[in-house]
């Protein structure tokens, strides 16, 4: 009941206020990352801009800058980054700041291979809140999955991860791939917010973080690669969104499974049977630290 997909994360590090150099540099590393030939490639949030926007709120004279370096969709940028999905035939994910009606946004985009930008996702959860005059740095107001080839996705951006309620909206929107965007901490307890977030909603999770990739599938991290600038390619198992058809599939799998388990169990229980250890079984206690359920065996 899944599709198995192979992915790419880049740990990338961007410059702050390097535009032009930042997207040198990513395009590089995504031309690197496509020799594998991974279906989507992603990198953190910020990667055009440097994720600069802590020295803004500390120098708010700075704030006319992060204007001019934030895009558009439509904008240059995105529009050469299009064109190298298309180049390179691999969706391409990751982050940048949004100029929308004068206001910035910490944006992650999702751009198909055909050069086709199939969603976005606003940042909903700043650590450093949020001010009504922080034109800036606008919060996102929605959390909405998105079609993509790979199946339907989502997005959610670094200190995100630290909500559970995030990425279960995106999931109960239909998401069956999750993606996080991240310029953050590369602690134990990021990497076990990661592994829950996929744990609890049952889909796989490609971080790329500046500074660590880490790659979650159907429970168990699959890839995780330490250090800046570093690629990471793993394979990824995709469920497939529920259906009766689907649930039906499954039931007969699992029927078919069942009729050769309990006939190894029930074999294993008559030769306990014959080997003389009928008082062990007939005394069993779960309860007891002495017992052993001998036909789990």
């Amino acid at each position: 009941m899944y599709h198995s997909i192979k992915v790419a994360a880049i740990s990338m590090k961007a410059t702050k206020w390097d535009k032009a150099g930042n997207a040198d540099k990513l395009e590089a590393l995504c031309a690197q990352a496509a020799q594998e030939n991974p279906r989507v490639i992603v990198a953190p949030e910020g990667m055009l801009d440097g994720y600069p926007v802590m020295e803004v709120i500390a120098q708010p004279d700075l704030s006319a800058k992060m204007l001019a370096i934030a895009e558009p969709l439509d904008g240059p940028t995105i529009r050469r980054f299009r064109r190298l999905a298309r180049q390179l035939n691999v969706c391409l994910c990751f982050g940048f700041a949004e100029l929308v009606a004068g206001e910035v946004f910490n944006c992650g985009i999702f751009i198909d291979q055909e050069g086709e930008i199939c969603g976005k996702y606003h940042k909903t959860q700043f650590a450093e809140g949020v001010h009504p005059s922080w034109t800036f740095n606008r919060i996102g107001k929605t959390l909405r999955a998105f079609d993509t080839p790979v199946g339907r996705a989502g997005i959610f951006i670094c200190n995100d991860r630290w909500n559970p309620q995030i990425a279960r909206t995106l999931v109960l929107d239909g998401a069956r791939v999750l993606f996080n965007l991240a310029w953050g901490e590369r602690s134990k307890a990021q990497n076990a917010a990661i592994l829950a977030r996929a744990r609890e909603n049952g889909v796989p999770v490609v971080q790329a973080n500046v500074g660590v990739n880490l790659i979650v599938s159907k429970g168990e991290v699959v890839a995780y690669t330490w250090g800046v600038d570093r690629i990471t390619h793993a394979v990824i198992d995709v469920p497939q969104p529920p259906s009766p058809e689907l649930a039906r599939r499954s039931e007969q799998a699992f029927l078919r499974w069942q009729e050769r388990e309990m006939e190894r169990r029930y074999q294993v229980t008559m030769d306990d049977l014959s080997k003389g250890i009928k008082d062990r079984i007939m005394r069993y206690d779960p309860t007891s630290e002495e017992s052993v359920e001998t036909t789990n065996s």
